[in-house]
């Protein structure tokens, strides 16, 4: 039936069987949600590069923030050169600069090694350790837990393999989406998701009716009606033949007419209850 794929059995009702509007929403929502991601990134892309000028004037004015800090120092050097010699006033301000850089240093140096190690080794191997027993019981061997013992490199090794193999099954599965969604650009990403969009909304509104009970219902009558007058259309054929056939082996026309309007009233019923098997079995 052609109104399957449109969504139009008559002019006056737009009606698609369900399956096959549930098959065109499943198919059509991965490529749109494929699309969006792809001008997601174009507009974060166009963004970013707004961002990086933004970055640009900032690193400007850093910079001519700093020629303000030499701009300064310059004006001590100068103030203190009106009560001693230039070189001695810059000598001074540099020890000074110095003296203010080395104090900083040993002290961050010195909360630095008080900090390290950064991780609770202890901590982490011991939690290590219990994970290993939950997992495997008394099998566990904690020698794992040394970096430089055999069984930790060949768990190593087997880790970077298996690594390994799902990178490879990961740039597959990208070059398989490449292949099925190229890539395209922003204006034709836009206009095939205004598109896509508008062709999901018209399958929307036809899922919204085809989940009315009435609207079902009233599918299914004319469906049925028109299976049945096909189906009396070929019962009259059957029954003239079978007439015409039944008459000629008799030889009497009496005889045709009075069992004519049985014979017919029995094809119709059997090619009726054939039908409506039919009709409830495919929906």
């Amino acid at each position: 039936m052609s109104g399957r794929h449109s969504g139009r059995t008559s002019p006056g009702l737009r009606i698609t069987a369900l399956p096959g509007t549930a098959r065109l929403l499943f198919r059509l929502a991965p490529r749109q949600l494929n699309d969006e991601i792809a001008f997601a990134k174009i507009e974060l892309k166009r963004k970013g590069i707004q961002v990086g000028v933004a970055a640009a004037f900032f690193a400007v004015a850093l910079l001519f923030l700093a020629f303000l800090v030499v701009g300064l120092i310059v004006a001590a050097i100068m103030g203190l050169a009106t009560i001693m010699p230039a070189w001695l006033a810059a000598l001074l301000v540099s020890a000074a600069f110095l003296l203010i850089a080395l104090i900083g240093g040993l002290i961050g140096l010195a909360r630095f090694k008080k900090a390290m190690p950064l991780m609770p080794e202890e901590t982490i191997r011991g939690i290590r350790h219990d994970i290993g027993v939950a997992r495997e019981g008394s099998a566990f061997n904690p020698a794992i837990l040394d970096p430089e013992s055999p069984e930790a490199k060949a768990a190593k090794a087997a880790k970077a393999e298996a690594a390994a193999k799902a990178k490879a099954e990961k740039e597959a599965k990208a070059a398989r989406e490449q292949q099925e969604f190229p890539h395209a650009s922003e204006p034709e990403l836009a206009r095939r998701l205004s598109q896509r969009r508008h062709h999901l909304t018209e399958v929307r509104d036809d899922l919204g009716t085809e989940l009315d009970f009435k609207t079902q219902a009233r599918y299914l009558l004319a469906a049925a009606q028109v299976k049945a007058r096909e189906g009396q259309v070929l019962a009259q054929h059957g029954v003239d033949a079978a007439g015409e056939r039944f008459a000629a082996l008799s030889g009497s026309a009496d005889l045709s007419r009075r069992w004519k309007p049985l014979a017919a009233f029995v094809a119709a019923g059997t090619v009726l209850v054939v039908l409506l098997r039919r009709l409830f079995r495919s929906n």
